[in-house]
């Protein structure tokens, strides 16, 4: 049996940072037990919620199992809710047992705090955990589905209007992800973007207080731009089903309110019988241990410790892994001998993000916004993952928010995402759209031109002083080797053996009898077949700047697919370049869109064609425009 057991209450960003630092310490002590407690069985990254609230990631992307954070490690995990801790015999018991301790570390993190208002509790929703998230989000789908069936327009905009209360990170996050999800709120369910309207409501004169005013006023400007409403100094003190009432008197009808206000202490901790500071968080000293208890350590936004006077320390992620690196260093001087260290917060900065694609962050000085203060957010999420040691989490980080992901809701746009086009295949499309524009090359120039052009870097003038003999374009001369074809030139003084193209080894020895029936008629004889090769070298100019370019890819793909086959049968390509046709129907996946004009071309002409053919879908038609205003006369007299 262990001689020291350390349990540890709660598996956020603080408890587990601490659980990590112990298990690394006595990794081979057996005489120190480690237990880690908490209600669920995973992790939750819990600064992206929002993205899980508006649709942006699925909801396992934010989840992460504790076996796979703590597997081969020390640490005892405990899937449990803790109902009562006895300081004087160190007892922590739970709905399903006891554990006793020597030190406690507590590290339940927080929740949401109302500040009394009315009606917060029956009828707004928080986001304060995963449960909250996905709850929020099946909410806003079924909202905006029934929205649109319902005629009449003051209710279905206020189903359609959302609200954020507060304007911290969390709600300045969520309402960014909320404007790019609008966009395919409203295409499922047959609406216009413009139907959805959104609000930020915040008490203080100003936003994102917890940012310095250049940086917050960059955030607002761009939130105004993108037509979302923003309303100041204007305290909600009451909360309706239907409805939120503002300090002013003034009412927006909304079905959705979104409280993001304020965060207390968790309530759990209330009957610990520990000194509480400003939002009922529990008074710690320098070493993050209780000012009231021995051996009870608290750490994230649960501890209240003044760094200055009358400045606790923030409730970010940054402090909470400080936090609870401060605990786990105070206990191992404890247990293994040596000197505290004192709690000493370094920050790098605060950053937050506007949907996907923007965002502003002040990283120790440095400011940046839009696509950098984005791209800088996914590195400390990345580096966090590091500090945890969790590749495997780190990996699906990645995929999560770079490769799964739609409707551009991404720093690379669509161009790296795996639904509707593959970024693996862009060197594939280079390989294959160069192929082509050496074979059209080969016979614009002529085949003996382009080899000395292309032999050598100093070469490469050559292209310029004009076609060679043997180019496809220059002269009468057949070029293809097939045989009803060799006996006659179009008025060529040469004959068609002499300039023929020399071929590769064919996959085939001759044609099919068949397709030469068919070639035969299609070619008839030399001015048809001089005529149709010197369009081929087009065909093969236009099918390879295509796929280079990826415009059109699935019809240029196709199209080289298909020339491919038609060679192969006419015994005219030859082992050396067949590659090219299994290459050419792998391109036929939406490759051009990963880097290419399809990205913008396809979308563009699938909504202008679309609208215009098909004409555009709304969810409820009125087309008979005079009957409506009669009823409406009618009702109204």
């Amino acid at each position: 049996m262990a001689d020291t057991n350390i349990v540890i209450i709660g598996a956020g960003y603080a408890g587990v940072h601490a659980a990590k630092k112990l298990a690394k310490k006595y990794k081979n002590d057996p005489s120190v037990s480690i237990t880690l407690i908490d209600r669920h069985s995973y992790h939750t990254m819990m600064t992206e919620l929002h993205e899980v609230a508006a649709h942006r990631v699925e909801p396992d992307a934010i989840q992460f199992d504790l076996r796979r954070l703590f597997n081969r490690t020390k640490v005892n995990l405990v899937t449990d809710s803790v109902t009562h801790v006895d300081h004087d015999t160190k007892v922590v018991t739970t709905k399903q047992g006891t554990y006793n301790y020597d030190y406690l570390i507590l590290g339940m993190g927080g929740e949401p705090n109302d500040f009394g208002t009315p009606g917060v509790g029956e009828h707004a929703f928080t986001l304060w955990s995963w449960e909250d998230a996905v709850l929020l989000r099946e909410h806003i789908e079924k909202t905006v589905h029934q929205a649109a069936q319902i005629a009449d327009e003051a209710t279905r905009r206020a189903m359609l209007t959302f609200t954020v209360c507060g304007s911290g990170f969390t709600g300045i996050e969520m309402v960014g992800e909320l404007y790019e999800w609008k966009n395919r709120l409203a295409k499922d369910n047959k609406l216009d973007e413009e139907d959805i309207t959104l609000y930020v409501v915040e008490a203080a004169p100003t936003i994102l207080n917890m940012l310095d005013r250049k940086d917050a006023d960059k955030a607002e400007s761009y939130m105004v731009k993108k037509g979302i409403k923003i309303l100041k100094n204007s305290p909600i003190v009451e909360v309706k089903k239907d409805r939120v009432i503002l300090k002013t008197g003034e009412e927006i009808p909304t079905h959705t309110l979104i409280w993001t206000a304020g965060v207390k202490a968790n309530s759990d901790t209330k009957d610990y019988g520990m000194s509480a500071g400003r939002a009922g968080r529990l008074k710690v000293n320098e070493y993050m241990e209780s000012e009231d208890l021995k051996d009870v350590y608290v750490i994230g936004d649960l501890a209240y410790y003044e760094e200055e006077p009358g400045k606790p320390t923030p409730q970010i992620v940054e402090a909470a892994e400080q936090t609870g690196m401060t605990a786990a260093k105070s206990i191992i001087a404890e247990i293994s001998g040596g000197e505290k260290q004192a709690y000493n917060g370094k920050y790098h900065g605060v950053m937050v993000s506007i949907g996907a694609r923007y965002g502003v962050a002040n990283l120790s000085g440095i400011r940046l916004s839009g696509w950098f203060a984005n791209f800088m957010k996914h590195m400390v999420n990345l580096y966090y993952f590091f500090g945890i040691r969790s590749g495997y989490y780190m990996f699906q980080y990645v995929m999560h928010e770079f490769f799964h992901t739609k409707d551009k809701r991404n720093i690379f746009r669509n161009f790296t995402t795996r639904f509707g086009n593959v970024l693996w295949s862009l060197p594939l499309r280079i390989f294959v759209g160069g192929f082509w524009l050496v074979e059209a090359g080969a016979k614009i120039w002529g085949e003996t031109t382009w080899q000395k052009a292309t032999s050598s870097w100093s070469n490469v003038k050559l292209l310029f002083k004009g076609l060679g003999e043997d180019s496809w374009l220059v002269g009468s001369t057949v070029r293809m080797p097939f045989e009803w074809l060799q006996t006659t030139t179009s008025g060529a003084s040469e004959s068609a053996t002499e300039g023929a193209t020399e071929w590769a080894d064919p996959i085939l020895s001759r044609m099919p009898g068949i397709f030469q029936w068919f070639m035969e008629i299609v070619l008839p004889n030399a001015d048809m077949a001089v005529f149709m090769q010197k369009f081929m070298v087009f065909v093969e100019l236009g099918i390879g700047l295509a796929i280079l370019g990826g415009l059109f890819t699935w019809l240029a793909s196709a199209a080289s697919a298909g020339f491919l086959v038609m060679f192969t049968l006419s015994a005219m390509l030859g082992w050396d370049k067949v590659w090219a046709l299994p290459a050419s129907i792998a391109l036929m996946n939406g490759s051009g869109r990963s880097f290419g004009l399809d990205y913008w071309v396809v979308p563009f002409l699938q909504r202008k064609v679309g609208d215009w053919w098909y004409g555009k879908e709304r969810s409820i038609y009125r087309d008979n425009k005079d009957v409506v205003k009669q009823n409406k006369k009618q009702k109204a007299s």
